[in-house]
């Protein structure tokens, strides 16, 4: 019987460099959210990766930002309790030439830590010229001594295959870690509990997503004569009495719209039925309230 490995990898990169979709994409299953507004993944979220004798195990972590919030320091301190300890990582960046400060942050993490890093230059599926891809590569061989560094589509999967065989050469042996079937450290409730916040940054404007929490109150699986179902009670805490009617909307329409969509996701991710209900209460200035923090999921 052959030798078992495994191996821990952080992706990190600045907000809304498709990191979270990176990791749907390696796993093959969607196991994070993804949207186009910055900072949409706030917890730091385990992707498990299992071929044959060897197991990868990957750390989504948020987009490195300055915090202006509780929550903030939150997300910023996850990032470093998931560089530490790992056996590799992934710096994700979008297909330019410009390496930006924050990304020099990244990359002093990873050099204190004495850890080999891997490039992924993401979205070159937006590259209109994919010759240009040269001189990206070159300007970040320039900023940092990458072990490799790989263009890929998280969208459209080029390039993913090649990664996760480069990504194989750093698995040690070991035993797994978690069984060969697992895709997620998440539970089910916290995986709905996202799949709802994700519609709320597709569906509502501005700000207002980013002072949304989801807490799943019940998760439940009964059988009905269409088969098993699972009837799912969620709370959304807003900051503000005006947020609040926005999510609402007129006579419900925008929450019915995003509870619909969000119970969507939920069947094709759970495989079975779901019964979805939805409150809306408002908890002002939850983000900087340590206690509110820890009961929402925020808690190191």
């Amino acid at each position: 019987m052959s030798e078992t490995k495994s191996a821990f990898i952080a992706i990190v990169g600045v907000p809304n460099v498709g990191k979270s979709s990176l990791l749907n994409a390696l796993v093959g299953r969607k196991v994070a959210i993804v949207s186009d507004k910055p900072q949409t993944t706030r917890n730091r979220i385990m992707g498990v990766l299992t071929k044959e004798e060897t197991q990868l195990v990957f750390l989504d972590t948020p987009g490195s930002h300055r915090p202006r919030t509780r929550l903030g320091d939150f997300m910023i301190k996850s990032i470093g309790e998931a560089v530490s300890g790992v056996d590799a990582g992934i710096l994700v960046v979008e297909p330019t030439t410009v390496v930006r400060d924050a990304e020099k942050e990244l990359l002093e993490r990873f050099r204190s830590q004495k850890l080999p890093v891997l490039l992924v230059l993401n979205k070159i599926d937006t590259l209109a010229d994919k010759s240009t891809l040269l001189a990206c590569m070159d300007a970040w061989r320039q900023a940092y001594p990458f072990e490799a560094i790989l263009p890929v589509s998280a969208l459209t999967g080029e390039g993913i295959s090649l990664l996760g065989k480069e990504l194989e050469a750093y698995a040690l042996p070991s035993p797994h870690f978690f069984p060969a079937d697992t895709t997620s450290d998440q539970p089910d409730r916290i995986l709905a509990a996202e799949l709802l916040r994700e519609q709320m940054l597709l569906q509502l404007r501005e700000e207002i997503p980013h002072g949304v929490a989801v807490v799943v109150e019940a998760f439940e699986e009964s059988e009905t004569e269409r088969g098993p179902i699972f009837e799912i009670d969620a709370e959304i805490f807003c900051e503000r009495d005006t947020h609040k009617g926005i999510i609402i909307g007129k006579r419900g329409a925008m929450l019915k719209s995003i509870a619909s969509a969000a119970r969507q996701e939920m069947e094709s991710l759970f495989g079975t039925h779901v019964d979805l209900q939805c409150w809306v209460k408002v908890k002002e200035d939850w983000r900087n309230r340590q206690g509110l923090l820890n009961s929402f999921g925020y808690r190191s």
